[in-house]
């Protein structure tokens, strides 16, 4: 099986051997097959695939992939590829082409003939928990809540920098370099702390706009300036407040795709919540406030991790996630069977190959 992770920092590749078993003593859940365990080191392109016209583009995404799974597939002895699983971030809004391109394409070079194409999104939940009934924040740059009962999904923010993503690392840092700019201004509510680490980073304040406005990369420039309001919080109260209303967004996202029920399951994954204490201290009141029900658990893989899982459980034909023709789709050289009757024929999204 093959899973692939693109993200806005690059894409990552992982070949597993169908059948192979992952750690059994995996948190995920009594009964549920652990993902299987990537046969070397994922191969990794520090290179974003490119948008264009139809979103995000087919080919160059192929012109990265297909080298990198000849090779894992070369140093494997593999002559073929049981599964693939590709996670995109923007599947969900950009995927056109993707959807429309790719599988073909991916036949045609490598001979692949199940194919799972996910949401980002999709494959950090996948990885955190599994399949199994609950929610996750997923929290980088961006921020998107999402959360499934195994017959939908549903989603709440991940809009992007400039219309919402509240919570999220470009959030952070934007909302810190206010406060900075608030304080070279002397209006109230500023941070002469953030604003002297702002000067030290960016230059004098009055050259930012011109340095930040230009940037195709501006959400992880603003995401950069989200660890110097982490660092500040126990001293400074605005920067520690950024951080409680981070943390209060996050919660309303994660407050309205939260399955109801007995105990769902709560994972929060990503490269944001390495700041620590200055975020998950707030971020767990709030979510104890407003998902009593719920039992955070320690999310158990990364999004390469969901990927793998997905592929390992359409090869085995037993994949229990909701199939949504944006949000996870199937494509086979037959159609895919429904899976306890969770899929209405209008929610599979199967073509044959």
């Amino acid at each position: 099986m093959l899973a692939v992770d693109s993200g806005g920092s690059g894409l990552r590749v992982a070949l597993a051997a169908h059948g192979a078993a992952g750690d059994v003593r995996s948190p995920v859940g009594r009964g549920t097959p652990p993902p299987p365990t990537p046969l070397s080191d994922p191969l990794i392109s520090n290179e974003p695939v490119r948008t264009g016209p139809r979103g995000i583009s087919a080919g160059h995404l192929l012109d990265q992939l297909v080298p990198m799974a000849r090779r894992l597939m070369s140093e494997a002895g593999a002559e073929r590829l049981g599964a693939v699983a590709v996670g995109a971030a923007g599947l969900a809004t950009l995927g056109d082409e993707l959807r429309d391109e790719l599988p073909a394409a991916l036949e045609r070079e490598l001979g692949v003939r199940r194919l799972a194409l996910a949401a980002d999104a999709v494959t950090a939940y996948t990885g955190a928990l599994g399949p199994r009934a609950g929610a996750v924040i997923a929290a980088g740059t961006g921020m998107i809540a999402i959360g499934t009962d195994l017959r939908s999904w549903r989603r709440a923010d991940g809009w992007g920098h400039l219309l919402g993503d509240c919570g999220g690392g470009a959030w952070i840092g934007r909302a810190g370099l206010e406060a900075a700019l608030r304080a070279f201004d002397g209006r109230p509510d500023g941070s002469t702390a953030l604003l002297a680490r702002a000067e030290e980073m960016f230059g004098p304040m009055p050259g930012l706009p011109g340095l930040l406005y230009p940037r195709t990369d501006r959400a992880a420039v603003l995401a950069s300036f989200a660890p110097e309001v982490a660092s500040r919080a126990g001293s400074d109260p605005v920067a520690a407040d950024i951080l409680r209303a981070a943390a209060r967004h996050m919660a309303d996202s994660v407050a309205a795709v939260c399955p109801a029920g007995d105990e769902p399951r709560l994972a929060l994954t990503g490269g944001l919540f390495k700041t620590g204490t200055p975020l998950l201290a707030p971020l767990g009141e709030e979510l104890a406030e407003r998902l009593p029900h719920a039992r955070q658990v320690p999310a158990a893989g990364d999004p390469l991790d969901g990927a793998l899982r997905i592929a390992a459980d359409l090869a085995e034909g037993r994949l229990a996630l909701p199939l949504d023709g944006r949000m996870l789709s199937v494509v086979a050289e037959k159609p895919y069977p429904e899976i306890d009757g969770r899929n209405s024929p209008q929610d599979r999204q199967v073509r044959d190959y």
